[in-house]
Formats: C-alpha cells, structure tokens, sequence
C-alpha cells in the first residue's frame, strides 16, 4: 500500500483529504468566521454583491471577496444551504497545501518519498485542518501564496525569467492579496525570501533579481484593486472598516512577545517530532541535506518571530508557520525511517515510543471515551461509534506492532491512516450528539410572518434562517416596521426594550431558539427568543 501511495503521490494527497472530511464535514457546526463568509456568498446571490460586499444587508470590507467568490461559485453549482458544498472549497485549499509542500521539497532536491511525508505531514496538522473551519480566509490566502512561493522558488533558482513560472507567481500573490490583504505577504512571503537568503544565497545578475521586484509589484496591484475600488465607490464606510480594523492590530487581544514560543503544539500530531526538528544542534548533523533543513528551519523561526512582534495575536494566525514546519518535521521523520533501527540511545527513542505509542494507546482505547452515552445514544450513534472503535483498535494494533518492529516509515502512514479515520468515521459522532434542545432557526424561514431583530442576532442564526434578518434598533431608536403583525428574534433580553414595545404591540413568547450543539461548549450568543408581535 505504501508503496502504491508514493507511486502516484499527488492523487493520494487529494484522496486523503477527501476520505478523512470530504464525506463528513458538514457534521460540524457552523462557527462564526464561515457564517460569515456564507452569509456573504448567498448575498452574492440572492442581492448580485459582488463587489461591495455585504452581510446581512450591510457593507462588509473587513475581508477581500476572493474566498468569498469561491464559496459562492460553489453554493450556486451545488446549493447555497449545504454546508458541505461551501466547506469543499476549503478543503480543496487544504489539500493544495500538502500538493505545494511535495512539489517544493522536490525543488529543495529531497527524495520522492521524504517530499510525500511532508506533504502529509502539513495536510494533518491540527491547525491546518481545524483554520478551513475557523477562518476560512486563511487557507485562501495562505494556500495561494504557498503556490506563489513554489513558483518564486524555481524563479530564484533560474537565470532567466520564464513567462509561465512569472504569470503564475503574479496570479498567485494576486489572489493570496484579494484572499486577506498583506498578511500572507508579511508572515510567509518575507520569511521565506529571508531564509532563502540564508541558506542558499541569491544567485544571479541584477537585472533578474529587477524583474522579480517588478512582479512583486505587479501581483501586490493586481490584488489590490478591489480595495482601491471599494475606497473610490464607498469612501465612508470603507475609511470607518479601515480605522477599526487597524486599531485592533495594537487594542484587540494584546498578548506578550513569547505568546507564540509553543507554536509547535498547533502541529498536533506531531508535537514531540516538531518540537525536536527545531533543535538544530541536534538535527543539522542528521540531516540529508542540510540547505534544505536550515531553509525550512529559519523559515519556520524567522514567521514566528514576525508574528511576535504584532501586538495583537490569536492562536490561528499561527497556522501559516506550520507550512514550513511540516518540511522541518520531514527532516526528523526521515532521519528515524534511516536510522532508527540502529539507534542505542535512550535520549533519541523514548521521544519515539512516547510519541507513536500514545496515538497507538488512543487508537486502542478510544471505546472507553464513549462507553457511558451508549445507553442513552439512539442506534445510528452506536453502531458507527462501534465501527469507530474497531477500526481505530486495529490501527493502534499494528502502530505497537510495528513500532516493537522498529519500522518507522509503516508507523508513519499508520498515524495518517488514524488521522484519516478520525475524520471518516468519528466526526460525524459530533452531530448525533447534538442536544435534545437544539432548535434551529432555519424552522421559521417557513413562517408566513417577517423575522425583524431588536438587538442584533448572530452570524450562526443569520446564516441558520437563510436570508437576512433586519433590525428595527438604530442608533436614533426603534424604527416601526410597516407590518401589523411580525416575528422578533432576540438573542438577550431587554425588558426595558420589550416593555417599550408592548405599549403599541400585544407581545407573545413563542419559543427559544438554541443554536448550540454542546453544552461543554455553550455559547449565550446562540440562543434566542423568539415573540410575535400584534399592533393594538
């Protein structure tokens, strides 16, 4: 089997993606950043914004159309309410992370199978996969610049400037640009040319080194044109998202420098490998080709470094720097598959045993995670989760097997099977443990009345109706809608505001509407009252 994957190493990548989320994605819930996204894309739509973006009606320039465009090309061909058909671009993305990360450690001139482990490597990083869900700008905008680099790559290496190579780097840089601004600029781009630098020196005359800065330039325009159109066509609304979104990079969620030093364990997975690829005393006299490690290794530092110096930080814009740190990781997981078998000391295997044979022991006992809601799960719940429990029993079965064998390469792609498993066959656990009370606010879409809201509704509820929900709260008070008799959705009560209400209307509680799949994870913002309102 292993064998076979390495034969046809692209199309394994792309199957692997599409086995572990391509069939279950859409058991997740909603998050904030997609509904977002969605909200746009039907707008797109149903109200033909495509250039001046909007959400629920109103300007959104927070974030360039690109993802946008996609998910609602996608949305029209297979229908804007299947969250599977908006993820799947997303995952398309994903997937063109790890195809980008083989064709690049092939240019750093790494073996066929050392490129595919770290292209899968990338593809199962816990932020990698969990930012096409959280933030779906990011896996755009990265990807993209990802592919632009691999064409920067070759470019660099070149003495001459190739009209194909060149087209697709300003495409590429383009479309990272119309995806999220400059951020895949500052936290890939930079890094990246800075360690090139370091570690393989620029090569070649003046003039070809012109031309790159000229299709830097060029790529930066090209992307940049929906901003400057934006500015021209809604001056206002635009310099107000700017300002606010300026300040928050200094105001909004202020962490320390060091807030970043424990990026390695946003690999997941590969913890224990990536935190040892990093200590480059140890690995630089264990490595093949020690440019390619000193490449991938300033590259992963130099990002974190960067994105220290930002005062505003958050978890996942710590998701571009496992790019290069799945190449970094590449390293250590070659070295093992060379040489493990003839290692003696303990210092360099226990971090092997403990790092495989706890997703061995996982794998093994996964059954006991879930024995006590088998009584009360309905049928459907228990057989996949018995199906789960074998499957993954099985896997953790040979990872000790061959682990004792030493055979690291079958104990690598055992771990990416339990990765794939994962996504197959427990993901979609998460829907059919949705709680008894969730409501959906998609139910009232039907209703022969209008659906205002007072003070705001989420973005998860918005997309949830499928369509817009308009407020009659303005900053000058509460607008009268035209209608004698609507529908109010409140996502917090103001008894205050009700009360004021209830002098022209007869106002009667229907129902709460909770959006919230768990109760560990409860989030007030989900849940909403609904009242029908009757003039007096």
């Amino acid at each position: 089997m292993i064998k076979l994957i390495e034969k046809y190493p692209l199309i394994s990548l792309l199957i692997f993606v599409l086995v572990m989320l391509g069939f279950t994605i859409d058991a997740i819930p909603v998050t904030i950043m997609e509904a977002r996204n969605f909200i746009s894309a039907r707008e797109m739509l149903t109200d033909d914004n495509w250039i001046l973006t909007t959400m629920n009606g109103e300007p959104r320039y927070q974030k360039p159309p690109l993802p946008t465009w996609i998910t609602a090309v996608f949305g029209y061909i297979f229908g804007i309410t299947s969250v599977w058909a908006l993820r799947l671009p997303a995952l398309l993305f994903l997937t063109s992370l790890g195809i980008s990360i083989y064709l690049l450690s092939k240019k750093l001139e790494l073996s066929k199978s050392h490129s595919l482990i770290n292209g899968f490597i990338v593809i199962t990083s816990f932020y990698c996969i969990g930012i096409t869900i959280e933030a779906p700008w990011d896996i755009y905008t990265h990807g993209l610049m990802l592919m632009a680099l691999y064409q920067l790559f070759i470019l660099f290496k070149s003495e001459s400037t190739s009209l194909l190579r060149s087209l697709l780097f300003v495409f590429c840089l383009a479309g990272s640009v119309l995806s999220k601004g400059p951020v895949s600029l500052y936290v890939l781009f930079l890094p990246f040319v800075i360690s090139y630098g370091i570690a393989f020196k620029f090569k070649g005359k003046p003039i070809h080194f012109l031309k790159l800065v000229s299709l830097l330039v060029f790529g930066i325009v090209l992307g940049g044109w929906w901003y400057f159109h934006v500015r021209v066509a809604d001056p206002e609304t635009f310099t107000a998202i700017a300002e606010r979104e300026t300040s928050n990079w200094s105001s909004y969620n202020v962490r320390p420098f060091y807030y970043y030093w424990s990026f390695f364990v946003q690999s997941g997975l590969w913890t224990i490998p990536a935190f040892i690829s990093l200590l480059y005393p140890y690995m630089k006299t264990r490595v093949l080709n020690l440019k390619a490690y000193r490449f991938s290794f300033f590259w992963t530092i130099i990002a974190v470094i960067l994105l220290s110096v930002i005062p505003e930080k958050k978890s996942r814009y710590l998701m571009p720097v496992l790019i290069p740190l799945a190449i970094n990781i590449g390293f250590y997981i070659e070295y093992l598959i060379r040489e493990f078998k003839t290692l003696k000391s303990k210092r360099e295997t226990i971090p092997v045993y403990f790092q495989f044979g706890l997703i061995g022991s996982i794998s093994l006992l996964f059954w006991v995670s879930g024995m006590f809601l088998l009584t009360a799960s309905p049928g459907i719940f228990k057989i996949r989760f018995i199906v789960s429990s074998l499957v993954l029993a099985v896997i953790g079965f040979f990872i000790f097997k061959q682990l004792r064998a030493k055979n690291i390469k079958t104990v690598f792609y055992l771990v990416v099977a339990f990765m794939m498993s994962i996504g197959f066959l427990v993901l979609p656990l998460v829907k059919l443990q949705a709680q008894e009370h969730y409501k959906s606010v998609a139910d009232l879409a039907s209703s022969n009345l209008p659906l205002y809201t007072l003070d705001g509704v989420s973005p998860e509820a918005i997309y949830n109706y499928g369509d817009k929900i308009l407020s009659i709260k303005t900053d000058d008070g509460i607008v009268i809608p035209a209608e004698k008799q609507f529908n109010l959705l409140t996502s917090k009560s103001k008894p205050e505001e009700i009360i004021e209400l209830s002098k022209l209307y007869n106002i009667e509680f229907i129902a709460t509407y909770d959006l919230n799949f768990s109760a560990r994870d409860h989030k007030s913002r989900l849940v909403n009252q609904l009242y029908k309102l009757t003039l007096k």
